[in-house]
């Protein structure tokens, strides 16, 4: 009997064994011995692999293999409902231990431009005996080679395979453990967990990146605990098995860790840049069971559009498209019953342009080379230019005080308070903007006023996305309305802000009352 457990916004739906009383396993086989045979390699092995550089344009995407239309695993829910929200051209042959339904997806990314596919890979240690709750994730990895092998035959090329290391296996697995990766068995762990996915795929499959095989990571927050030692035991361990060989780790922003780079899920929600961009077509989870709504309108294709011209404005060496076929979440890009190979169309076209550098203009609209926009905040904002977006961490209520319509800051789900703020896409450019930025408050209590806006710094938090004005201002207390006003340097504007937001107001205060904040384009910028 199986247990589903379910997380917002993870992009995954986890399977676990119940059991009363998990035993403590011990170390064994699966913690070192290789499940497959590509160990102990040598440069002769890798001959035909896709070598990138780091510099190069690469395009990844989320490849989800857990399906099976024969035993209905991952297509219904424990109670016979569809699990699907959106849902495959065919269930014909839909299962991960199909070589032919493997082999259309992978000759499907390659129509689409894209480069490597990532397996969602659950294949833990306590995964590996047969009936395991994960096992798929090893019985999936034979013929999906198998397909990879018959493009390659044909003198084609096949998306290379990276790793997406789904760490919820940490938390969720039928051992019943909470891996602490800042331990000697949860170091183990969390390398057995890599080491065995690389070794059932031959080399000449695999994606690297100067040289390095890619490994993607999921969240942290599964991990009882982690620290560096983990990544630093993860590249010693694979060099001596895999000759010499140390993996290209791309970390989520959650793991407080030195990588190679850095990741943000989330962005078939909204499009994330932390260093690699990471983008979607919209979201809808409404088929799983236990979870709090949340749809992300696709708005038949804009959404995506929108999120690729973030992308080739932005210039990143890497996008993650998330995902290509999580039809549980609807963030699929593969070809749907709902929409037909519409994003396979549109993830082509999008990738030629981002690998011939296009770079979108600015859209036209009311602001277009406008000096200054504004905003009044109030039971009902009057947007000039500039809008309020409220988000978890930053959440206001309408007020009038001493006659003035405003809005007061609240504690929001971080604790922390915030007044988020979206520029009019018509007042971008395509260049860094110096500006100021002046915000009427009213001094109502001690405490301060600090901004954050997204800039071009990629030395500033989430690759330039908060950066800190050199102002802060203090406050006195006395209740009277007063202007401050911040310098912006080098801003990039793009919407990196949580709710797509520009800059926000820091409050460092009991609450704060805001009723104007005017933004001004220094001249000539």
């Amino acid at each position: 009997m199986s247990t589903r457990r379910t997380f917002p916004l993870a992009g995954l739906i986890v399977m676990t064994v119940a059991s009363a009383a998990p035993a403590q396993p011990p170390t064994g086989p699966e913690f070192t011995t290789p499940l497959g045979p590509h160990v102990g390699l040598k440069d002769s092995d890798f001959a035909g692999a896709r070598a990138f550089r780091s510099n190069d344009k690469i395009v990844m995407t989320h490849y989800f293999y857990w399906y099976d239309e024969p035993s209905k695993a991952h297509v219904l829910n424990g109670d016979g409902s569809d699990a699907l929200t959106t849902h495959p051209a065919s269930l014909e042959d839909f299962s991960y231990r199909s070589a032919s339904w493997h082999e259309s997806q992978l000759r499907d990314m390659m129509a689409a431009g894209i480069d490597v596919a990532l397996p969602v890979y659950w294949g833990a240690p306590s995964e590996r005996k047969p009936g395991a709750g994960m096992h798929w994730s090893f019985e999936g990895l034979p013929p999906m080679v198998k397909a990879a092998e018959a493009i390659l035959r044909e003198g084609k090329a096949p998306p290379a395979f990276g790793l997406f290391y789904d760490t919820s296996t940490l938390q969720f697995n039928s051992w019943g453990e909470r891996v602490d990766l800042t331990t000697d068995r949860g170091r183990s762990w969390f390398y057995a967990s890599i080491r065995d996915f690389f070794s059932m795929i031959p080399p000449r499959l695999w994606a690297l990146v100067d040289g390095r095989p890619v490994v993607v990571l999921y969240a942290s927050s599964f991990a009882k605990a982690h620290d560096q030692s983990c990544i630093d035991f993860v590249k010693q361990q694979f060099a001596r098995d895999f000759g010499g060989k140390v993996p290209y780790v791309i970390r989520e922003v959650s793991w407080k860790v030195r990588a190679d780079n850095v990741c943000a899920w989330g962005g078939a929600v909204k499009p994330n840049f932390a260093g690699v961009a990471e983008i979607g077509p919209g979201y809808d989870h409404s088929a799983v069971p236990g979870r709090t709504p949340l749809v992300v309108d696709r708005e038949g294709g804009a959404f995506y559009e929108r999120a690729w011209v973030k992308a080739l404005r932005r210039r990143p060496n890497i996008v993650i498209l998330e995902t290509w076929n999580e039809f549980h979440e609807g963030t699929t890009l593969a070809a749907s019953r709902e929409h037909g190979r519409q994003y396979i169309d549109l993830t082509r076209k999008y990738v030629d342009m981002y690998r011939k550098g296009v770079i979108p203009p600015p859209p036209a609209g009311p602001y277009a080379g406008a000096r200054s926009i504004s905003l009044a905040l109030g039971p009902k904002n009057e947007k000039h230019g500039l809008g309020q977006v409220e988000a978890a961490d930053g959440l206001t209520t309408a007020a009038t005080l001493d006659g003035e319509p405003c809005r007061i800051t609240r504690p929001g789900a971080s604790g922390g308070q915030y007044v988020y703020i979206q520029v009019d896409d018509s007042f971008r450019t395509d260049r860094s903007t110096d500006a100021t930025i002046a915000v009427e408050y009213r001094d109502g209590a001690p405490g301060s006023l600090g901004l954050q806006y997204d800039s071009h710094d990629p030395t500033a938090t989430l690759d330039g996305a908060y950066k800190d004005c050199p102002e802060v201002v203090p406050f006195k207390g006395d209740g009277t309305w007063k202007t401050a006003t911040f310098t912006v340097k080098d801003a990039r504007f793009d919407g990196s802000q949580n709710g797509g937001a520009d800059f926000r107001l820091v409050v460092n205060a009991p609450s704060l009352a805001v009723r104007k904040v005017t933004l001004t384009r220094e001249a000539g910028r």
